[in-house]
């Protein structure tokens, strides 16, 4: 039984091979454009690194901070230069709506524990420029990946917003911030378009917090946003 079952397999593996070397590529001139443009759709997970101040048990009451990741989307217009066989470099615009939200536990020595909830939402404007590795194409497949930076520009930020003049204290992030992309997707080579799938993960460089000494920022020696993504991208 067991040689008949071998037998089997490698039958099939052969055929698999033999129907893999006659397939016909599709958009075969597809890597000759010197350039080509698109467009992506996305969902995304956002969330914060969060880097606390040093605690001290006599003076301070707040127990803990937690961050909750929440979901988003994502649109953006692909623009690709062709530099090398395997190389291309991308600028992708990309429109993204992100919220974040922080969950603070203060214990008073003297009082009842509080819990204070709050959302920090986020639409940024992306400009990433980023460089992308792509295999050689199996007939109409391509495995790669993708590295580079974004300038962001977050259009609902509070920076300018005055906790003395508001009823509720909100975490006030800056609105322009730099970050570090990498991710892995694969190239799908259709008929009349190229369709691609890609996981990518975004990482603020620097501190985006807006330090204003409030009971929410505080605690907080530095937020950095980061940001998972999974997107579709179609290419012609």
């Amino acid at each position: 039984m067991k040689k008949y079952i071998l037998l089997s397999l490698v039958l099939l593996l052969g055929n698999v091979v033999f129907a893999q070397k006659i397939k016909v590529e599709n958009l075969q001139r597809f890597d000759t454009r010197r350039i080509h443009f698109g467009f992506s759709l996305g969902i995304n997970s956002g969330s914060f690194a969060l880097q606390r101040k040093p605690y001290n048990h006599f003076t301070d009451s707040l127990a803990s901070i937690d961050v909750k990741s929440q979901s988003g989307f994502s649109l953006g217009i692909v623009s690709d230069l062709h530099i090398h066989k395997h190389f291309n470099l991308r600028f992708v615009p990309t429109l993204v709506f992100g919220q974040r939200n922080l969950s603070y536990l203060f214990i008073p020595r003297n009082g009842l524990p509080k819990l204070v909830e709050t959302t920090v939402e986020s639409t940024y404007l992306d400009f990433p420029l980023l460089f992308k590795y792509r295999s050689a194409r199996l007939n109409n497949f391509a495995a790669y990946v993708i590295a580079g930076a974004k300038y962001s520009v977050d259009l609902a930020s509070n920076q300018d917003v005055n906790n003395d003049e508001i009823p509720v204290t909100i975490v006030k992030l800056k609105q322009n911030t730099m970050a570090a992309e990498v991710g892995v997707g694969t190239d799908f080579f259709l008929p009349y378009f190229k369709f691609g799938i890609e996981l990518k993960m975004s990482y603020t460089l620097d501190d985006a917090l807006i330090h204003d000494n409030t009971e929410l920022s505080a605690p907080i020696e530095r937020i950095a946003p980061k940001m998972f993504m999974l997107t579709f991208l179609f290419e012609g």
